[in-house]
């Protein structure tokens, strides 16, 4: 069985039919801190600006309280599909594969009433492993399927089943991706290592699927960058490398690894998720110049302030969770599945 992982433009549905057709669906399958280029910053933050008018976001709203090692925060989903055919998954192996929606906002900015409106700017990244990793021990890869998408593409390349025919004339149902959380989240520095912390809104408790599926109400990863100039680990191998730019693959030197930053975060671009059972405290820890300032604030207080404003916007988006996620993501609830707290 050929192990590599798959992906393409079209992504989860297509690359899913494709998989099915060649019998691969798969079951399994330290770094510097990076300055943004400032013409990047200020082109995005226009087109954040532009789409948050109408939106729960509001630019300039932390009056540069927000700590410096934090790269980028925002609002995070987490999904699973089930496998060909099986809609409403009654165990882990039953999942095919899971998936984290990110969903950028201004570093600057904060939360206020409404769903949170689409920048398009959104990432997809595939978490083929299924499960997500807890501790030092569980280190696996993960891959960038779409950035700068709009609500719209997710809907109707991600979250919508479909239903088609292989080339052998067999009818295949590909299942509606189930929301399992959703939350506020923060990409941060600390010179060494870059991490991906998050603190989770809904479900409100913590439930079988989401402890089964790794999540905690609070909760991060060491995340790290594979430089596409070396070959990838074994059973890893996507069909295209990232298309970086010069400078990125500059920046590695002769690294097979470095800590991720936003930019990094492309089609195709790999990232190794590495768990941490210490939970947040490593990657929220402020930054030393930042302790001098007494305008900053540390960056587990500007997760958790930004958590409440989350958690007061979701309880009005919807009657339950999975329609508030829907909602925020600018689809009906109706036609998709419930999220799921009990296999």
């Amino acid at each position: 069985m050929n192990c590599s992982f798959s992906t393409d433009t079209g992504f989860a549905h297509s690359r899913a039919k494709k998989e099915e057709e060649a019998g691969e669906v798969e079951d399994d399958t330290a770094a510097e801190k990076g300055n943004d280029d400032d013409d990047e910053n200020k082109t995005e933050h226009k087109k954040s600006e532009v789409a948050d008018q109408d939106s729960a976001v509001k630019p300039h709203g932390r009056d540069g309280s927000t700590p410096s090692n934090i790269l980028e925060k925002g609002i995070i989903y987490f999904f699973f599909r089930g496998r060909i055919g099986i809609d409403h998954p009654d165990k882990v192996s039953d999942i095919a594969r899971s998936y984290i929606i990110l969903r950028p906002i201004p570093k600057d900015a904060k939360l206020g009433d409404g769903p949170i409106g689409d920048a398009g700017n959104s990432r997809l990244i595939a978490v083929p492993k299924k499960v997500l990793p807890q501790s030092g021990r569980d280190r696996w890869i993960a891959f960038v399927e779409k950035s700068d998408a709009s609500f719209d593409e997710l809907k109707k390349n991600f979250l919508a089943s479909n239903d088609y025919q292989t080339k052998a004339g067999i009818d295949r149902h590909s299942p509606a991706a189930s929301p399992f959380g959703e939350g506020v989240y923060a990409i941060t520095t600390t010179g060494r290592e870059s991490h991906l912390a998050y603190m989770l809104t809904l479900p409100k408790k913590l439930d079988q699927v989401q402890t089964k599926m790794g999540l905690k109400e609070k909760g991060s990863w060491i995340i790290s960058t594979r430089n596409p100039q070396y070959p990838a680990p074994a059973n890893t191998q996507l069909p295209e490398s990232p298309k970086f730019s010069k400078d990125i693959l500059d920046e590695f030197r002769s690294l097979r690894w470095m800590g991720t930053l936003p930019k990094h975060l492309i089609p195709n671009a790999q990232f190794l998720l590495v768990g941490e059972s210490s939970g947040i405290d490593k990657a929220l820890q402020p930054d030393e110049k930042d302790k001098k300032d007494k305008e900053k604030e540390e960056p587990v207080e500007e997760m958790e302030r930004l958590e409440e404003e989350d958690a007061a916007r979701m309880e009005h988006l919807g009657k339950d969770a999975a329609e508030a996620v829907f909602a925020d993501l600018e689809a009906q609830a109706k036609g998709y599945p419930e999220l799921q707290t009990t296999f």
